[in-house]
């Protein structure tokens, strides 16, 4: 446990950023990143390899299905990749004006892969409605085998991507889009068996619109949860008026104001507040059993609480009186 003071801030008083981790809550922040790394790196081999195969077999097949779905993994590869280099910089210790590192990086990962997922689908369902109009013929045999391997070197990468710490939105971005090509290529095995077995070649683009559909669920999701991130929005499950409402059950706690609760990046939320009490208490007291309750019962370990005796009215602040390590402030 440790602590940071920032002077100057609306009443000139100091504020305490405690970063103890409450027991039983590991945060994507405090994970082993190597071993993250190694999973995705295991995935990223995995899709690599079967993408230049699906290519290439995608094209003799004239299947857009096979295509759409090599372009999908193609995205696979690029998300993970950029996840990786986004691991790499969210590590990097805060310097200079950077005061919380590079830790947001993670998130334009998963924004950039949520923009992708919508804009691939956008494609695949005009290209797939061109080929309900004027369908190709499909080799609905070389479709369903491909596809079928396809499945299987998907589930290898899900199971490694599943073994990563998917609290992260970075690593949550990238397993969706293998999850997806998964449900992709079960879509594509079942329209290449119905080409082979009925000859109607529109079951091909019908596939790659089931795709599409997918991708852009998950392209949706990831924005929005990203979104979120950057407009500090506070985090799912964390509501501002249920905070409020625990930090008034403490008797000497009269007034919250100013309560702020956003997430610096996936999993690492953090609270500001000015708290007024009671004359008749000891304000530095109150505000680390308030940071106590925050970090059990919320799992906020980030917390900037300053705290005044409530007498001192609307207006103008009175700071508390010295506590045990000589400060005049109150937090």
């Amino acid at each position: 446990m440790h602590a940071h003071s920032s002077p100057n801030h609306d009443h000139d008083h100091a504020h305490r950023h405690d970063h103890a981790l409450a027991p039983g809550h590991a945060h994507a922040h405090g994970v082993a990143r190597d071993a993250d790394r190694r999973y995705l790196t295991i995935a990223l081999l995995l899709l690599l390899g079967f993408m230049a195969v699906e290519v290439v077999v995608g094209i003799l097949a004239r299947s857009l299905a096979l295509i759409s779905d090599a372009g999908h993994m193609l995205t696979d590869v690029g998300a993970i990749g950029l996840a990786l280099v986004a691991m790499r910089l969210a590590n990097r210790p805060a310097w200079g004006s950077y005061t919380f590192g590079l830790k947001r990086v993670e998130i334009l990962s998963a924004q950039a892969n949520g923009v992708t997922l919508l804009l691939l689908s956008a494609w695949f369902v005009v290209e797939a409605v061109r080929r309900l109009i004027d369908p190709p013929a499909v080799h609905g045999l070389l479709v369903t085998v491909v596809a079928v391997a396809g499945i299987g070197v998907n589930l290898l990468a899900v199971w490694a991507m599943s073994k990563a710490n998917r609290e992260s939105l970075n690593i949550q971005g990238s397993y969706q889009h293998i999850l997806t090509d998964l449900y992709a290529f079960i879509a594509t095995a079942v329209a290449g068996v119905l080409v082979w077995w009925t000859g109607w070649n529109r079951f091909d683009s019908l596939a790659a619109l089931v795709v599409a559909a997918l991708m852009l669920r998950a392209g949706i999701g990831l924005v929005r949860d990203a979104g979120r991130v950057f407009l500090e929005a506070a985090p799912r499950g964390l509501e501002p008026g249920t905070i409020a409402q625990a930090m008034h059950t403490f008797p000497a706690v009269t007034r919250v104001d100013d309560l702020h609760v956003w997430e610096v990046t996936s999993g690492m939320p953090a609270l500001s507040a000015h708290v007024f009490v009671d004359l008749q208490t000891d304000c530095h007291d109150v505000r680390r059993e308030l940071e106590v309750m925050l970090r059990d019962r919320f799992a906020i370990t980030h917390t900037t609480i300053q705290t005044d005796h409530a007498a001192i009215g609307q207006q103008a602040a009175t700071p508390c009186p010295l506590d045990t390590h000589g400060s005049s402030h109150c937090s």
